[in-house]
């Protein structure tokens, strides 16, 4: 219990020295009063009116970062699944330039087969025409070789024997020959 009476002589002697000190400054207690509702009054004013708009816009800004932050992940993971996207048709893109490439080389290589042929088949063609020509030349220039030699048995026969052939037997002269030039 002591302590008790300590406290309360500890306090009283607090009080008295506020009062001294209160008095040393000029504290008036009715100008005090006044200043402090005042304070009151201009500190719930600026509550009111000043710090609650200026807290609502720094939560609205807070909200907008963060959705912001939000936006630019959530971007970044759709640029992430574009690139990958992107990627994957590029790639797609690639597999099937290569197939065309191959199948128009495959193409290019069935039109040169063809093209080949159709010049081995032109070739023969001109060969067998060629082939033609030359039989049939080969066969012209034996008639006129058996009609030649023909006039020439007739014309030598005429000059040996001594007298003009008729052209009965210039014709049996020429026959004969051509007959035994074909055997």
């Amino acid at each position: 219990m002591n302590e008790f009476f300590v406290f309360a002589a500890i306090g009283s002697d607090l009080a008295e020295m506020g009062q001294q000190t209160a008095r040393t400054f000029g504290v008036d207690v009715p100008h005090f009063i006044s200043q402090v509702i005042s304070f009151g009054i201009v500190a719930i004013l600026l509550q009111r009116f000043a710090y609650k708009p200026i807290l609502q816009v720094l939560e609205q800004r807070r909200q907008r970062i963060a959705e912001g932050l939000a936006n630019a992940d959530r971007i970044k993971q759709e640029l992430t699944k574009t690139e990958a996207a992107r990627q994957e048709v590029l790639n797609q893109a690639n597999v099937q330039a290569n197939r065309l490439i191959e199948e128009a080389r495959a193409a290019a290589a069935r039109v040169q087969e063809q093209e080949t042929q159709k010049a081995i088949a032109a070739a023969e063609q001109i060969m067998a025409k060629a082939r033609e020509a030359a039989t049939q030349d080969h066969a012209r220039m034996l008639a006129e070789l058996k009609r030649e030699i023909g006039h020439l048995v007739v014309a030598t026969t005429s000059q040996v024997t001594g007298k003009i052939l008729t052209p009965d037997d210039q014709k049996r002269l020429a026959d004969e020959t051509t007959r035994q030039l074909a055997a």
